[in-house]
Order: structure tokens, then sequence, then C-alpha cells
């Protein structure tokens, strides 16, 4: 079961499924551990001898979110019990307390009325040695074990404190308690240990007819027992929930607060109002040490025994650009860093890693069939990495902060880039592809590794590494080389996905056409007007478009995972948001009028249309229903939606006044691999700067750094250029951001995006 409603501060993350039951309850970190192990804590109502639990097929619900905020808006009615609930809970913004406002209102009024919170524990993961225990001095539940400390407590009216509970062991033919409060009587066990739940419950009647009647729940969460008491529920007592609400709601809209009125002009509220979501839900999902989890979706252990609650640095790095372009630089430095601290001395990223930076479950191997050592990677994350720091240089010029990371990320991880060639055909050695299927040289990676070895390059170029500069300019062209010579396929008018290594260096061509091939133009290695990637792209629109009712786009043909149709000339696979963005992206890189731009717009409806209740995306949608599939959130969808409409915004706005005033502005269309804001300048560091796509020719007048015409230049002539004005495409000169103070470019930036 999808779930549809996610809150959290960077250390918690609580997951609500579409019945608004809790189901996710991660602690200390965002994606580890899973207290809850995904299973329902339910919430129930007594009114009047009649009871309903959330999951009761009898509630209507209406599910969504305070205005950019991650505090929740959520009105329930349930015509038996005669009784409409709303919520409002959130996760404190600095303390670790995961706080519900419950408000029950009846229009004929009830003489008993009790309100049931359930908690099913497997603390750290596990149900085993868990401690559940009334604490009268505190008047809840507390719930232990080892270092993890949980008071389940609340308040209504002037009274604190919870007015009954009950304790139990689950498992071996119990169902646990809260089965116990489907009568509206608890049993009061004062503790219990082993495999536990428990279930706490308040008092709200008697009630007359409209009259609301309110309480505060909440579970103070910490790693010592005074993190809770003193410094948890104390504090909670003391201050008032009512007050840890209103600087929670004030600091997410402060934090969200962009100037997104261009995003209205051009697309309507209803894309603004996803792509701040977006922004607030790929924020809920980012560990405050720099882990960017893919999903905590514990569901899809159901299917595959493991879950998406892993850091993996290409997911990461498409997150941690989608951040920066919407503004939140401290965010995506803490992204880096994690980065940093987790590449293997060799100069690679493993498959995917844990919240704490430690290699997560794998099934790439380490051997191949005769024995011999393998590579465990995917080579598009290391290159992916490097391709988003340079682009967060680019919008930020923060030269103390890359200045940590060149010598300890950039180098060592663009160095082993470059050994990692084989030389019998100029391309990269193989390596897993970016679905974890397939073994080969694949399109996706070729783009991904060039766009990291191009970053290399430019911060190599910005630090005066001249040596550096050359080898990284050498091995990029030679690659692309490479890719014209290998990855075009005359025979199928368009570029392979994959080509297969045989032993004896041979290369095989992987015929099956996949949306990821648009990696080759995305990064900026090809542009996306080139002819052989326009009829690539086209080939992919014709081939992988879902003919189901839902629409949208496959990863590719016969895709088998979470496969519902089995006739792929009807139904490829299930179409993808992040796939079908892509698309999205190519048609708005080829846009050449204002005209020119409806395909992509047409996309960003449909994904607004799919979005779940709450403004969430899945990871794939059923191709005839366009019901979620696989995990939701997905950070990723939510990624690729924030850079389409960023994109779209960037062009739309080019185009316009272009078409009103005959002459380019400093923007012009890009693929995502072009988040750069401002003026387009021809800046030393850029390769020619502005939004133009990463492999477009530099303005004139200026030479692409590093290129084999241009010269070599020295160290202390690369740092010079920091310090002295820039030409720009309008023959203006301008000054590099990294001059101007930080609240300048701070309302440059404000300017920017209004216009």
């Amino acid at each position: 079961m999808p779930r549809s409603i996610v809150i959290g501060n960077g250390n918690v993350l609580v997951g609500f499924d579409p019945n608004y039951t809790v189901r996710d309850l991660y602690f200390p970190r965002v994606g580890d551990a899973n207290q809850t192990m995904g299973n329902p804590c339910h919430t129930g109502f007594f009114i009047d001898g009649k009871f309903a639990w959330l999951d009761d097929p009898g509630w209507q619900r209406e599910l969504g979110y305070a205005p950019d905020s991650l505090v929740t808006n959520v009105t329930l009615k349930h015509p038996r019990l005669g009784i409409t609930v709303k919520f409002e809970d959130f996760v404190d913004m600095a303390r670790n307390w995961f706080v519900r406002n419950v408000e029950v209102v009846s229009p004929s009024g009830f003489d008993v009325g009790r309100v049931f919170f359930h908690y099913d524990w497997y603390i750290e993961g596990s149900d085993i040695g868990n401690t559940v225990a009334y604490e009268p001095r505190h008047r809840g539940v507390l719930a232990y074990k080892g270092n993890r400390y949980f008071l389940i407590g609340g308040i209504h009216g002037s009274q604190f404190g919870i007015d009954t509970w009950a304790n139990g062991k689950k498992g071996n033919g119990a169902s646990g308690t809260w089965i116990d409060a489907e009568d509206g009587v608890l049993g009061r066990n004062p503790i219990e240990q082993g495999a536990v739940d428990c279930t706490v419950g308040f008092e709200i009647g008697p009630a007359v007819a409209g009259e609301p009647r309110a309480l505060t729940h909440w579970v103070c969460m910490g790693t010592r027992l005074s993190e809770v008491t003193t410094y948890g529920q104390d504090l909670l007592i003391a201050k008032g929930p009512e007050t840890y609400r209103g600087r929670t709601i004030t600091y997410w809209r402060v934090w969200s607060e962009k100037d997104h009125r261009h995003i209205d002009e051009e697309l309507g509220p209803e894309v603004t109002h996803l792509y701040r979501r977006s922004i607030l839900t790929a924020r809920s999902h980012i560990d405050n040490h720099g882990a960017i989890i893919a999903a905590t979706d514990f569901d899809i252990t159901k299917f595959a025994r493991d879950t998406y609650a892993y850091a993996w640095p290409r997911d990461g790095a498409i997150v941690a650009n989608a951040l920066d372009r919407s503004g939140h630089e401290d965010v995506t430095r803490l992204f880096f860093t994690f980065c940093q601290e987790a590449l293997v001395e060799e100069g690679f990223f493993l498959h995917k890693y844990t919240p704490y930076g430690l290699p997560g479950s794998s099934w790439l191997p380490w051997v191949d069939s005769h024995g011999l050592r393998t590579l465990p990677i995917q080579e598009d994350e290391t290159g992916l990495v490097l391709w988003a720091l340079w682009q967060h240089y680019k919008l930020h010029r923060n030269l103390d902060y890359i200045l940590n990371l060149y010598s300890r990320l950039v180098v060592p991880a663009a160095d082993w880039m470059v050994e990692y060639f084989d030389e019998r055909n100029g391309l990269i050695k193989p390596s897993w592809d970016l679905w974890e299927e397939r073994w080969g040289v694949h399109a996706f990676t070729v783009g991904s590794v060039w766009a990291g070895l191009d970053a290399a390059r430019n911060f190599a170029d910005l630090f005066g590494d001249t040596q550096a500069l050359v080898r990284y300019r050498d091995a990029a062209e030679r690659l692309r080389e490479a890719a014209d010579t290998h990855l075009y396929s005359p025979e199928l008018g368009r570029f392979a996905r994959r080509l297969a290594v045989e032993e004896d260096g041979t290369l095989t061509v992987d015929m099956v056409i996949d949306s990821a091939i648009c990696g080759l133009w995305q990064f900026g290695m090809y542009a996306p007007d080139e002819a052989r990637v326009a009829d690539t792209m086209e080939a992919i629109r014709e081939q992988l478009s879902n003919k189901g009712d839902a629409g949208g786009i496959a990863r590719y043909k016969d895709d088998y995972y979470f496969r519902v149709e089995n006739d792929s000339s009807r139904v490829p696979g299930n179409p993808w948001f992040i796939c079908t963005l892509w698309m999205a992206q190519w048609h708005t890189a080829m846009a050449k009028t204002v005209a020119d731009l409806k395909p992509a717009r047409d996309i960003i409806n449909w994904v607004v249309a799919h979005q779940l209740p709450g403004g969430l995306l899945s990871e794939q949608l059923d191709p005839n229903t366009g019901a979620p599939l696989s995990v939701s959130p997905l950070t990723w969808s939510h990624a690729e939606l924030i850079a389409t409409v960023d994109e779209y915004c960037r062009k739309a706005e080019h185009l316009s006044h272009v078409q009103h005033n005959g002459a380019p502005t400093h923007r012009s269309g890009a693929g995502s691999g072009t988040a750069r804001r401002g003026s387009r300048r021809c800046h030393p560091t850029d390769g020619g700067g502005g939004t133009a796509p990463r492999g477009s020719p530099p303005a004139a007048g200026c030479q692409r750094p590093g290129s084999r015409s241009s010269r070599v230049a020295s160290s202390s002539c690369s740092l010079r250029r920091l310090c002295r004005p820039s030409c720009s495409s309008t023959g203006r000169t301008t000054w590099p951001a990294g001059r101007r103070s930080r609240a300048r470019r701070s309302r440059l930036s404000h300017r920017r995006l209004a216009r």
C-alpha cells in the first residue's frame, strides 16, 4: 500500500498510508531504523458503543497538507459513527517529536467518546527484547530498548496524560493490544517485554451537538530517557503544543518560500503546488547527516524482502540538483559531504549506502563467471555526483566549500573514471546499468561519465590544476569519439542502449529501446537537437508510449518489473514518472517557439493528474487504472518534476522574450544537466556558461576551457579569473557571482525567479 502522506524533520520520518494509518516511524536517521517495520499503527474511535479504526471502509477521506508545509491537513468523516475528525499532525522542526492534533465533531453529539492510538513496536528493526511500561510520573507509556526511548502521551483540555492504556504481547496467536480497544475498554497492564505493542486512550465525551472536542497526542523520541521526559514531554506541556505547531508550520513555509510566480504564470497554480510539494517531499527524505533516501515506503519488503531506504549516489545527485535549482544550497552541501565520506579508496561509489554511509545490501557480484574480480558498481553514479557538484558550484559559487571537496572527492573519482577505460575500443569498461539489471557499456552511463569528466575538467581549470585538466579533457573527448563510433547504430537508426563486451573484445549491440538512452544528451554530451539524438528520442516516444488508459512512457520494451499487462505492443511496460518527464525535458529543450512547448506542458499536466491525493508521486503506475505501483513517494520522481518545471519556465521565458523582442535573452533552453541561474556569462569556469546545453559551443569571443584549441591556463591565471570581470552574451562586463555578497546574490536570485 503506497504512502500518501510523509512528514519529518531530517531525523524522524513518519509515513501514512491511504487510510491515514501510521505505517512508518523512522528514527534516529531517515531511512534507518523503521521502529514499526511498516506495520499498521492503528487509530480508532469509540462513539456511544460504536467503533471504527481508520482502515474501516466507512470513512470518507480528504488527505492533504497545510499549504507549503510538512504539517498535515486531513479531514475524515464516518456516517455510521456520526463524526467528523480533523488531524493536524507534524514532526517538530527541531525536536524529535511526532505530534497529533485531533478534533472530533458530531452534529448530534455523543455521551461516550474515546480515541485510541496503537503502536506496533519493532525497536531497531526487531520485535525481540522490547519493553512497554506505564510511567506514572509522566502519565504515559514508555517504549524502549537499548538507547532508543519513546514516550507516548498527550493532553486534552487542561489535563495532561493518557486516560487509559494497554501493554501486551503479540504473535503466537496474540493479535495485539489494539484488539482490546474495540470494546472501548483497555486492560491497563502496567508492563510487558519481548514482542510487544501498546495502545493508549483518551476520553473526549460527552459532547453536545456541534461541539468540537480536541486532544493532542504525541510520541517523544530520544536516545536517552531525559530526551523524552525533561527535554521532551515536559517542554511540550510547559510551552504548549500549539507553540511547536506554529513554529514548525512557519519554518517550512519560510524554507519553501521562493518566488514561484513564474510557475503560476506559465503552468498554473496546480503545478506550482506540486512543485513545492515535491521540494518538501524531497527534503523529508534527506537525513540531516546528508544521505538522500530513495524511498521509505516499507511495503516494498513484501516484494523484495528489502527496502528502497538507502542512499543511491545517482538518485541523490539528481535530487540534489533539483534542490539546488530551487535555492536550497545548505541541504545539498550535506549530500556532497556525505558522498566524499562514502567514496571508496579506489575512487568509485558502491551500489548504495545506508544513512550512516556504510555499504548497503546489494545483488551486484564481486566476481564474474570465471572467478575474476569485477566491480559491483553502476559507474553512472560516480559520474553524476561530480556533474551535480559542478552544477551546484555554478549556481552558488561557494568556492571555499568546493575547495575542500576537490582533492578528496573530485580528483580521486575522476582519476578512477579515467583509468576505468577499455583501451580496445575507447569506451568505459562494463558496469551495471541504472536499472540494476544488466552488465555492459550503457548509453546512460556513457553520458553520465562524460558529464563527470567534464565537471572534473571544469574544476581542474578553476583551481589551475593543469595536468588534471588535460587528463580529464582528453578522456572525455576520447569517450565522445568512441560513442560516435560504437554506440550509434545505423541499422537501428538511433543510439543503442547497451553494448555487451565479449571475451575477445567484440561488441554486441543490445537492440532493445530504452528511455535511459536520453542520458546521452541530458548531461551535455550531445546536443538535444543533434539529428541522431532526435531520431532516438522519437523512437522512444513511439515505441515506449503506453497505449493503456493511464498513458505515460515505460522504461524499456517488455519491462518485467511489477508487470501488469503482457501485451507489450499495447503496454511496453508500466509508465514511470521519471521516464515520462525525461520526454518532457527533451520537448522543452527542442522548442523553438512557445507553441512548441505544448507537448512538455501536456506531460507536466499528466503528472499533476496522476499524483496521489496528498501530492506524492510513486515510482510507476498501473498502465490501465493509473493506480500507484511499487514505492510511493519516490524521491527521484519528485526531483524530475522539479527539474522539468524549472527547465520549462526558463525556456518559456526565453521564447516569449524572443517572440516579443526579436532577440534572445540570457536564458536559453536546456536539458536537465543545465541548472544555471542568472545571466549567461562566459565565465572562465563555465565552458560557455548560461543555460545552453553543455555540449553546445561557447558564446562568441570565448573559448571552451580545456579544449584542444585553447591554451591551458596557469594556476595563478585560473584563480585570478575569479577576481576580474567576465564577458556576457549581452556584451556587458559582469562580475562573477563570487564577488557579490551573499545578500546581493539572494536578492538577484529572487528577482530572476520573478522575471
